[in-house]
Parts: structure tokens; C-alpha cells; sequence
């Protein structure tokens, strides 16, 4: 079964990652570093036969990624495209077994989404992350979609981008599988475990996620709600 013999493979590729985050990576320069992101993003997609398609040109630093948010799979679609980014992601992924630890070790920002005073912490976080010249991405949904309609954009992390001034660049993902514009085995959503997710893109034939880098938005002197609205109609059209 294609699904056991892909998840065979995953498994020593993801040790292998580990490995690389906790014995080499703070020994190795940036431009190295994102070098391997972008090299086990690449192959992970690949081993689990999904097909990568990008379009669009990204900025060189000290800017904000705004993404739609599918699957758990997004962030190695970006990855391999933008090796350089640095994700915020909630709080509990940090726990997930493996997948914890090298999304930690590839220098993620992570939220307690329910706490506003931590949200205050990661926007600081976030500002000197940019001033300092780092790519940080953000899926302002808050959590997964179906894909087809986007959720509301929460607008909290904006403000990061707006107090130093940092360009905004909305990024448009889209998984699809034949017979599906949206594919519904990428999606992790409602009920959905990690295993299952992980099992259903694993079974899938001919999938894959275009990356669409859209150009950037300036935000001197705009308001984050408006901002956020702006940048959820841009993605939405492209979708």
C-alpha cells in the first residue's frame, strides 16, 4: 500500500531532521540553515507524493508573511519556497510528538492564542524579529480552513508589521488533488487528529499545493483591521 511504503520513508526523514536541528543547526550560518529548511521541506513534500508549483518573488528581509492556513502541511509548502520564514504558531504544537521539536528548533514564535497578554508578547516578539531583518509568517485564520472560503482575519499580529514600518506579503495557498479544485485530504479540520491527517495525505493520488507569493503591501499609517481586511480580500481573490 503506497500510503505504509510513503509513511516508511517519512519517518527516518524526520529523525533525520531532528537530528540536524539539535546537533548542527545553531552551528551553522543563516544562509546554511535555511539551505536545509528548504532541502527536508522539499523532500518531505516529495516523499509523500505531493507536487509543489510557485509562483511570485519574495522579498529579501525584514518582512511579515500573511498566508491562508489549510493543513499542518502548510508550513513545509512555505518552507520550501521561503526557507528563510519563521512561523508563530500556537502554543500546543510545540508538544506534538516530533513535529514539536523541529518546528521549535527552526526558530518558530509560539502563542497562547487564548491569552491576550501573551499575543502582546509575541507582537513585540515579532516587531524585533522583523527590525532585525527576519521573515516571520503568520496565519492570521487563527486555525485551519476548508480551503474554498477564508475564516476571519484576526488582526493582532499586524500590529508587529505596522511599529517598525515592515512590508506585509500575502501568500495564497491552495491544496488540490484531481477531481478536486480544494482538496479535502490536505484539510485538517473539525475532529481531525494529526494520525488521521497524516494517513489521509499519505493515501492521496496527485497531490499537491501552489504557493503564490502576491506582491507586497505597504502598511505605513494603516490601520491593522483595515490592513487585515485588505490582505483577506487579496488572498480570497487570488483563491
Amino acid at each position: 500500500m503506497i500510503a505504509v511504503w510513503r509513511l516508511l520513508r517519512l519517518v527516518p526523514h524526520v529523525l533525520h531532521g531532528l537530528w540536524i536541528v539539535k546537533r548542527r543547526f545553531e552551528l551553522l550560518p543563516a544562509a546554511e540553515r535555511h539551505q536545509l529548511v528548504q532541502w527536508w521541506s522539499l523532500k518531505t513534500l516529495r516523499i509523500l507524493g505531493i507536487t509543489l508549483k510557485a509562483e511570485g518573488t519574495a522579498l529579501p528581509a525584514g518582512h511579515l508573511l500573511v498566508a491562508n492556513h489549510i493543513s499542518w502541511l502548510d508550513i513545509a509548502a512555505v518552507h520550501a519556497v521561503l526557507p528563510q520564514a519563521r512561523f508563530v504558531s500556537k502554543a500546543d504544537v510545540k508538544h506534538w510528538p516530533l513535529v514539536g521539536a523541529l518546528v521549535e528548533g527552526v526558530g518558530t514564535l509560539f502563542i497562547e492564542r487564548a491569552s491576550k497578554r501573551d499575543a502582546l508578547r509575541v507582537v513585540h516578539q515579532t516587531a524585533a524579529a522583523l527590525q532585525a531583518g527576519d521573515c516571520v509568517a503568520v496565519f492570521p485564520e487563527g486555525t485551519t480552513g476548508a480551503g474554498t472560503e477564508l475564516l476571519p482575519f484576526h488582526a493582532n499580529l499586524l500590529q508587529a508589521a505596522i511599529s517598525v514600518e515592515a512590508p506585509v506579503l500575502p501568500l495564497v495557498l491552495r491544496w488540490h488533488e484531481p477531481g478536486e479544485r480544494f482538496s479535502t485530504a490536505a484539510r485538517f479540520i473539525g475532529d481531525t487528529t494529526l494520525v488521521q491527517s497524516l494517513w489521509a495525505i499519505a493515501s492521496a493520488r496527485g497531490l499537491g499545493v501552489e504557493v503564490q507569493i502576491l506582491p507586497s503591501v505597504a502598511v505605513a499609517g494603516r490601520d491593522r483591521r483595515a490592513l487585515g481586511e485588505a490582505l483577506r480580500g487579496a488572498i480570497s481573490a487570488r483563491l
